[in-house]
Parts: structure tokens; sequence; C-alpha cells
């Protein structure tokens, strides 16, 4: 005898988006404690520990929910495509962000084992003689050099390494909000406008916000 299931309500379809728009938007905040010494990677390292986190996270929520009968509604399917659309999404974002941490890793000569304590530390390759002007402040100067000190880098070197970080630190968060964005957007849709059928394009009838945007991506790149 087939069991008849109980199709899955559109509120729990819509929760399930929008906690996973939480969980990305929460990348965002997540603090990492940084020594002055990798002060130039303080921009990314709170999104890199905190990511796979949330990516382990919310492939878990969808194992959990595919584990049970598939939604047979146009909703139900509108709601995984975009769920799964933000996980790959997500999962690509962090594998670049990764990349980047270790490029700059990589450029400032950060061993792969950690460094044993009794060891004295490197002395600073400071070059205060060198020409360094990039239109900063005599007081921002001074905080650079003093990072810089710290980090063991030259200045140049510091403000170059320090770039790539914010760079990378851009991006993750672009990403990001464009996800959580997405996701939300979907989440209403679902509540509030989701018919019997879905197509690409612009009306509001369409397949998920994140499904056209990674779409258009595609086509930019191609």
């Amino acid at each position: 005898m087939t069991a008849v299931h109980t199709p899955v309500a559109r509120t729990e379809l819509a929760g399930l988006l929008t906690e996973a728009a939480r969980s990305v938007s929460g990348i965002l905040l997540t603090e990492y404690p940084t020594p002055p010494s990798r002060s130039y990677l303080h921009p990314v390292l709170g999104m890199l520990s905190a990511g796979p986190q949330v990516v382990g996270e919310l492939t878990d929520r969808l194992e959990g929910f595919l584990a049970e009968p598939l939604p047979a509604s146009s909703a139900g399917l509108f709601a995984l495509a975009s769920y799964a659309s933000a996980l790959g999404w997500l999962t690509e974002s962090l594998a670049e962000l990764t990349a980047s941490v270790d490029q700059i890793c990589t450029h400032v000569g950060i061993p792969t084992t950690p460094p044993n304590p009794a060891l004295p530390t490197v002395p600073p390759q400071e070059r205060h003689g060198d020409a360094f002007d990039f239109g900063f402040s005599a007081l921002e100067l001074a905080a650079i050099r003093t990072a810089a000190d710290e980090a063991g880098l030259p200045s140049e070197e510091y403000v170059q390494v320090l770039s790539q970080s914010l760079l990378a630190a851009a991006r993750i968060t672009d990403a990001c909000l464009e996800i959580a964005s997405g996701l939300d957007q979907d989440a209403q849709y679902v509540l509030g406008q989701a018919t019997n059928h879905a197509w690409i394009g612009e009306e509001p009838d369409s397949l998920p916000t994140l499904v056209r945007s990674l779409l258009a991506r595609m086509g930019a790149v191609t």
C-alpha cells in the first residue's frame, strides 16, 4: 500500500529559505581574533572561519529535507532550486576566498606548520627610508608602519597584502549579500505568489532569483 504524504506547507518552504538567508548573512558578522603579526588577514579571517560551518549546516538541512519525500508542488521544487543554487554559489565563493587567502599566505611566507613559540621571532623588515607615499596622512603612515613592524613586513608589502585581503573580503561580502537577498526574495515569492507554473523570464512567475542570477553570470562569462 502506498503511503499518502502531506504536501510540504509553503510556510515551511519559505522558512527553509529564510533561515538559510539568515545563516549566510551571519557569515559577514563573524569576528575572529587576529594576532598583530597577521593583522593584514583580519578582513577575511572571520568569514573564512564561519563560512565552512555555514556550508556544513546548510548541507545538513538540505539532506534532512531531502530525506523526506520530495515536494511535488511547483512551490516546493522552486524552493529547493533556490536553496541548492544558494548552497552551490556560497561554496564556490568560499573556495575563491580560500584561494585568495592561500595566495596572501604564500606571498608573505607563512609556513604550513605552526611556528615553535620557543624560537625567537623574526625581526621586522621595515624600510622606513624607502619612498612610501600613497597619499596617506602622517597619522595613517605611522599606523601602517606600526602594523607592518608587528607583522614583520615592509610597509609597501604590508599595504599590498592588506589590499588583497580587503578585495577578497569585498568579493565574499558581495556574494553573501546577493545570496541572502535572493533567498529572502524567493521565500516571499513562495509564500505569496508562486503558482503551478514556472519559467525563465523577467515576470514574477519565473525561476528562483538565484537561479536567474547564476544564469545571468554564466551568460556574462560566455
